[in-house]
């Protein structure tokens, strides 16, 4: 399991765990969730549209999740932002069905960005993963404070010139950088499982947005190297344990936090972030 064909492996599902607990803690507080499962999936599209053209499939990624990411904030100036999210994504899916179905050998190729292939990580596919995992974690830490106070306190931001519109159009480029790196590896479907279960329950354990932030980091981590660990020996899908353990991990802070409440109702409410 830590053998020499595994180290791709490892170096790759972290640098996904740890920003996907990144852009997910935001993901979470900005109630952006829906995009998060939007821009990968659809991204698949800008895979399948490269390979049929000899390229890369990373660079079709990272196209298709920037063209998402500015296809929802585009249209959200014009509708709701839910609406925006599901017609950028039945136009993304749309674009994809026609690109596999004009290719014969793209079967397995589209399984694996949809399921991931994290066994199956090449040296030359962890470069591009630590560096735009690199860029968006140095994204997210330089707007941090503009980008907490806009989700915290939407209205008091825009009041002090925080534009929200811009905060939500660079949060979506930095979750799209995101999808480019984390989709081969642990794919685009269960991506989200990944981003959104370790920091809702993250955001239930504390009200500390640093603390909040460390903690989604930490359990992505568990959840992807315990995955790895009882995938390897079970032979069992590693999406299968990505969903169930950050569901887990879901249940529990929400438990924690409906006990919490109960013995310090005055001072515990878990979700609100003071900025």
């Amino acid at each position: 399991m830590f053998g020499p064909l595994m180290i791709n492996t490892w170096i790759a599902a972290t640098a996904v765990a740890v920003i996907a607990g990144v852009t997910g803690f935001f993901a979470v507080l900005r109630g952006s969730t829906f995009a998060a499962h939007a821009i990968p999936n659809g991204a698949f599209a800008g895979a399948a549209g490269a390979s049929l053209l000899g390229l890369n499939p990373f660079a079709g990624l990272a196209v298709f999740s920037l063209a998402g990411a500015l296809g929802i904030a585009g249209l959200s100036r014009r509708a709701r932002n839910d609406v925006a999210t599901a017609l950028t994504f039945v136009l993304m899916l749309g674009i994809g069905a026609l690109f596999v179905s004009w290719s014969s050998g793209y079967a397995q190729e589209a399984y694996s960005l949809l399921f991931g292939e994290v066994f199956g990580v090449s040296a030359d596919q962890v470069l591009p993963i630590l560096i735009l995992g690199a860029v968006s974690v140095a994204a997210i830490v330089v707007m941090f404070r503009p980008l907490m106070f806009s989700s915290a306190l939407p209205e008091v931001a825009e009041a002090r010139g925080v534009r929200a519109r811009r905060m939500e159009l660079a949060f979506l480029l930095v979750m799209a950088l995101a999808t480019s790196m984390t989709v081969p590896v642990v794919g685009a479907l269960l991506m989200f499982s990944l981003m959104i279960g370790p920091a809702a329950a993250a955001r239930s354990l504390t009200a500390r947005p640093a603390l909040a932030m460390a903690l989604s980091v930490a359990l992505a981590l568990v959840t992807v190297w315990t995955g790895i660990a009882i995938s390897y020996h079970s032979d069992w899908p590693l999406g299968f344990f990505v969903g169930v353990i950050g569901a887990v991990f879901f249940l529990l802070g929400r438990a924690y936090a409906a006990v919490a409440s109960r013995k310090t109702p005055s001072r515990w409410s878990p979700g609100r972030y003071d900025t």
